[in-house]
């Protein structure tokens, strides 16, 4: 993308938001504006910016006349050709984006709430238009993944996406498997630094993640998929025996995204989840620590890829959302646009129905026929076991268990029918393995 000999194109920006994101974004402006307007013909340009607290102290580099409390007159500003929203919640940026769409104005955001429960309508607002709706910093904050997604990879049959896409939670697991912390302890570590919330529910029970998980199902697939049809499952009762053991069989205990379809099928149906899985520790996932993020997509064409970096914080989210200012001011210069357009509603398979090898940690009274009991509640319910080790402790024996592929219900049938066995006094860990070819 090289700018021709003629003159520069200003296009101006509308700024709804200026915190760590939005700071970091004008610093980046700042720094490689010259370098943007060479490469591409584009001279970019903050024209105003829209924030809740005019009082704030902000950063000097920007001029304080920019800043407004009236984030809709900079929507319907005339010297605003794209518009950035960086506020997050849902309601009132889905009105501010729904408006600049109307007015025909680009919008880039890295809002994944927003996308995750309205994108059909906002996609097809892009579209109506013809204007750009940019999301690449909404899923895997510095990771460029939705641009490859819709661009490189649009004719791909991609079979299965799976990603750590939550710095959090991988933070947590990474501590409490190299440093053997437990769950609290590590969490508190994870607010210490920055990388949890004072309340972390979104991020730990998987809700963050499965907003993502749904945008890039509905990307791949082109059809749309809500937050509320991810399944979700957290990190909160994982333990370190629970990490231990699986280190020892072979496997690192990852929170992770899955997004799959069957491809062959012309109307085919979604499954998107996200939960904690032992992932075997040859799988590039597995390497993966502190608060990184990585993607990996499995397609018939192109095989395997992995994309990983930050998947948060400042500079890596501001730079994901330049790269997007980039191509829909290019685009827009050009007249044109990279639509998604309007994406009918998704079939989404039901957890039920899926399959997965499963580890299953159970503690039992310890005394003959117990083991012969359990298997055979195993083989009622057509759940193969693939292996499986008995640990004593005092009285009392644990059980660990790992299973070939089975199907989900077959499994839950499975766990029901142990907890009414009298030998059996706890089910305490359940957790899918993954990334095998399963």
């Amino acid at each position: 993308m090289n700018a021709s000999s003629g003159a520069v194109t200003t296009i101006r920006l509308g700024l709804l938001g200026c915190g760590t994101v939005g700071s970091a974004l004008a610093r980046l402006l700042a720094e490689r504006g010259a370098t943007i307007a060479a490469r591409t013909g584009i001279q970019l340009e903050i024209s105003r910016i829209a924030v809740s607290d005019l009082s704030k102290t902000r950063d000097p580099l920007l001029d304080a006349a920019l800043f407004t409390d009236d984030a809709a007159a900079v929507v319907a500003a005339d010297d605003v050709d794209i518009v950035v929203e960086l506020i997050g919640g849902v309601e009132l940026p889905r009105e501010l984006v729904a408006d600049a769409l109307a007015l025909g104005k680009p919008v880039v955001t890295g809002n994944k709430a927003l996308l995750a429960m309205h994108g059909a309508e906002l996609y097809a607002a892009a579209d109506a238009t013809g204007v750009d709706l940019l999301f690449e910093a909404a899923v895997a904050g510095g990771i460029p993944l939705m641009r490859p997604l819709r661009e490189s990879l649009v004719g791909e049959p991609v079979r299965r996406v799976m990603g750590i896409i939550n710095g959090t939670t991988n933070y947590i697991l990474t501590r409490m498997t190299e440093a053997g912390a437990s769950y609290d302890d590590a969490l508190v570590e994870a607010q210490d630094l920055g990388y949890a919330e004072a309340d972390p529910t979104a991020d730990v029970e998987g809700f963050d993640a499965g907003a993502k998980a749904a945008i890039i199902a509905s990307i791949v697939y082109g059809r749309i998929v809500l937050s509320d049809d991810v399944h979700h499952e957290g990190i909160s009762n994982l333990t370190a025996d629970d990490i231990e053991v699986a280190a020892r069989l072979g496997y690192a205990v990852k929170a992770i995204a899955v997004v799959d379809a069957d491809t062959s099928a012309a109307e085919p149906a979604i499954a998107v989840r996200v939960h904690p899985a032992l992932v075997p520790l040859d799988h590039p996932l597995a390497s993966v620590r502190d608060s990184f993020n990585a993607v990996f997509i499995e397609g018939d064409a192109v095989g395997d890829l992995m994309l990983y970096g930050r998947g948060a914080g400042g500079g890596p989210t501001a730079s994901a959302v330049l790269g997007d200012i980039i191509d829909a001011a290019v685009n827009r210069a050009a007249g044109t646009a990279a639509r998604i357009g309007a994406l009918p509603r998704a079939q989404i398979r039901p957890i039920d129905e899926l399959s997965s090898a499963f580890y299953l940690r159970i503690a039992v009274v310890d005394r003959p026929g117990v083991l012969a009991q359990v298997a055979d509640v195993f083989g009622r319910n057509s759940v193969s076991i693939q292996s499986m080790e008995q640990q004593g402790l005092d009285d009392e024996a644990r059980l660990i268990f790992i299973t070939h592929v089975s199907q989900e219900a077959a499994v839950k049938a499975t766990l029901a029918e142990l907890r009414e066995l009298e030998p059996v006094s706890g089910i305490h860990s359940v957790i899918r393995v993954v990334g095998h070819d399963d």
